[in-house]
């Protein structure tokens, strides 16, 4: 699977899973779910010809550890998966999957410490949040030269290009109302 351009819907919320699926978006995100749920979903998605991205450490149910990594490879077959966790990461890109590391920037420490962890990970692209800060978007990319999607506390429209200005290949929302944007 390419790297997600764009919008990203991100569905946090069940009652908006058919609203991603019914935008002309190639891809999309579940944030939170049960295990239980996350097949059918995978499926849905599927059929209505999207991407489907897990975000791995929100599913409830599923451990992040090898034996999870082979569950969710074989029997719930996403196109990719987002984490917070390096050695998940690694297992993704071990088994030829799609893998974002989200990564969160508290401050200058957590940037420093996201760096390293992404320079030995390497995974396919970082997820940056919040994605409300254009330069840091671009400072990642330049110290990565990783595809960066900016997320977290995007809303609005300005906001949003000023993300992709800033070199943010994609930008995932919640906000139901930006998924309309192209």
């Amino acid at each position: 699977m390419n790297i997600p351009t764009g919008i990203l819907p991100a569905i946090r919320k069940m009652k908006d899973f058919d609203k991603a699926l019914d935008t002309p978006h190639e891809s999309i995100v579940i944030l939170e779910t049960r295990l239980a749920q996350i097949k059918s979903l995978v499926d849905y998605s599927k059929r209505a010809k999207k991407n489907i991205l897990v975000h791995f450490d929100l599913i409830q149910g599923l451990k992040s550890d090898d034996y999870g990594m082979e569950f969710l490879l074989r029997e719930i077959k996403p196109d990719g998966i987002l984490s917070t966790r390096a050695n998940v990461i690694s297992m993704a890109k071990k088994h030829q999957l799609l893998a974002i590391q989200r990564v969160f920037l508290l401050d200058s420490l957590a940037l420093e410490q996201n760096i390293k962890v992404i320079n030995r990970v390497q995974p396919d692209c970082i997820e940056v949040l919040p994605g409300l800060i254009p330069s840091m978007v671009h400072q990642i990319h330049a110290k990565t030269e990783l595809p960066v999607i900016a997320g977290g506390l995007i809303t609005n429209e300005e906001e949003v290009k000023a993300a992709l200005q800033a070199g943010a290949v994609a930008v995932s929302t919640s906000n139901t109302d930006l998924w309309k944007m192209m």
